[in-house]
């Protein structure tokens, strides 16, 4: 009984699929109404050759050109230049005193005197402070360097200097936390620290 079924499903699928192409190649119905393409069917010309050799001299047409307005390109904005590390400043007050140096995170935690043993949590919670990145500043709150000190004044030193910004972290991870496994908590619990 299935069998017979499953054979009339597909006796019946097959029909769905190609009554409507019979049907489509039957003679199209008339119609009475104009469309653009039964107009530009009406205009279409044929061009027949009967004797051989004969010379056929090419049509004039009439052209047109068209005129696309060019989309025009934005002018770029200036970047602002960035401030130059000096130690003296010039005029009135100086700006952030931004890192220029080179290094590398294992080297900078060493040298604020952070034990290896913690590197893995300061590297967690500085990688998601700032990316590593020592002139990181938060436009809104102005918290400065590696690890965002807030205000960057707090940092002695220049808060963008990454020993200077981890050696401060170490005291504020050990302070406040106890020790930085437990800001590395609390940055997981909070989004912050």
């Amino acid at each position: 009984m299935v069998g017979v079924l499953a054979a009339f499903a597909v006796v019946a699928f097959a029909a769905a699929i190609v009554a409507p192409t019979g049907m489509a190649l039957a003679d199209p119905p008339t119609a009475d109404v104009e469309t653009a393409f039964s107009l530009a069917v009406q205009d279409t010309q044929d061009l027949t050759v009967t004797a051989e050799g004969a010379s056929i001299t090419p049509v004039q047409r009439g052209g047109y050109s068209v005129y696309v307005t060019p989309t025009p390109t934005p002018t770029p904005e200036p970047e602002p230049e960035p401030e130059a590390a000096s130690s003296e400043p010039s005029g009135g007050s100086a700006g952030p005193l931004f890192y220029t140096g080179g290094g590398a995170p294992a080297e900078w935690m060493a040298a604020a005197g952070i034990a290896s043993s913690d590197w893995g949590f300061v590297d967690y919670v500085v990688s998601k402070e700032s990316g590593w990145n020592p002139n990181a500043t938060n436009s809104s709150s102005g918290a400065c360097g590696l690890v965002q000190a807030l205000p960057c004044s707090k940092v002695p030193g220049n808060g963008y200097d990454p020993v200077d910004n981890l050696r401060w972290a170490n005291g504020y991870a050990t302070g406040r936390y106890g020790s930085w496994a437990g800001a590395y908590q609390f940055w997981i619990n909070n989004n912050w620290w």
